[in-house]
């Protein structure tokens, strides 16, 4: 009888992760990680594309400071006679303040406004199988391929016959022509997101269907709001087409209806139009605060039905 004996292994073969010296474990790269090259690269990339979206703001801030018309063609002259000049004459010998209230009317209603009869009318199209809701949504589609210069004169028609020139109810129900469609398409996006046991479950309490939607869907439904009204309030706020068409008194322009009055046909008063242009961000990086943390939410939310 014969016995054999195991070759021996080699220590170091042998040797498992936990022998291994500390300090010495390959480094894994997990998948979509970058290296070092690739993070400087992407760094880089996004700092020269945030300079790029700074620069005409910060541009137009700092000839806001110069005191002279023409300075925007010397800008380097502009440091050494900096002054606020442009904004004092603005706010105190323009009609800035009613160009102010003006255009937050128009904005404010026209955001309720719109926004009311796209969620309204994204939830039908997006629970209800109605007769002709697919040509519906379609329909709205359509209105988006007609330029706005094609729409002006038969619009003016029509409100001029129900007496709505020069009336803010007018310019609201004008832009709504515009917003309503759009703002409907993101809408149902976002109701399709929603699971439609919640409706099932507020029939089985006896809600009726705006019940439903008013107490149980509209809630959950606050960031594709949020980008509704995003979108709603600045479109309004910097509309000028309508705006110049349908208000004949100066006293009820907007604020981009009101920055045309600093241009002559002989001059423009550059330093003021970019002051008041400054004054102007400030409602509309207000209202973009409020609604800031819903944007992403509801961008994202529409994409993907679930």
């Amino acid at each position: 009888m014969s016995t054999t004996t195991a070759p021996q292994i080699p220590a170091a073969q042998t040797a498992t992760d936990d022998d291994r010296p500390a300090g010495k474990e390959p480094k894994v790269r997990r998948r979509g990680e970058r290296g070092p090259l690739g993070k400087a690269v992407a760094h880089g990339v996004l700092g020269i594309a945030s300079l790029i979206a700074l620069f005409p703001i910060v541009w137009l801030v700092y000839l806001s400071f110069g005191p002279d018309k023409d300075d925007y063609l010397h800008p380097g002259g502009i440091a050494g006679k900096a002054t606020l000049s442009n904004y004092s004459q603005v706010l105190q010998h323009t009609n800035f303040f009613q160009w102010m209230e003006s255009t937050l009317i128009i904005a404010l209603g026209t955001t309720l406004v719109g926004v009311l009869f796209a969620a309204t009318t994204g939830y039908a199209v997006s629970r209800m199988r109605f007769p002709g809701y697919r040509p519906l949504m379609w329909v709205l589609l359509l209105t988006q391929a007609f330029p706005i210069a094609v729409l002006i004169v038969p619009m003016y028609e029509i409100f001029s016959e129900l007496g709505l020139i020069d009336t803010y109810q007018g310019v609201i129900l004008v832009n709504c022509t515009t917003i309503v469609p759009y703002c409907t398409w993101l809408m149902k996006g976002y109701f399709d997101t929603v699971p439609i046991e919640i409706d099932e479950a507020g029939r089985i309490d006896g809600l009726s269907p705006f019940g439903t939607f008013w107490r149980l869907i509209l809630p959950l439904a606050k960031p594709g709001i949020a980008v509704a009204a995003f979108y709603s309030f600045i479109t309004a706020f910097a509309e000028v087409p309508f705006a110049s068409t349908f208000l004949l008194d100066d006293s009820k322009y907007t604020f981009a209806v009101g920055l045309q009055s600093f241009i002559s046909e002989h001059d423009a008063q550059w330093n003021l139009m970019a002051a008041t242009a400054v004054l102007i961000a400030i409602p509309v990086t207000a209202f973009f605060y409020l609604v800031q943390k819903h944007l992403v939410t509801g961008l994202t939310a529409g994409g993907t039905k679930g």
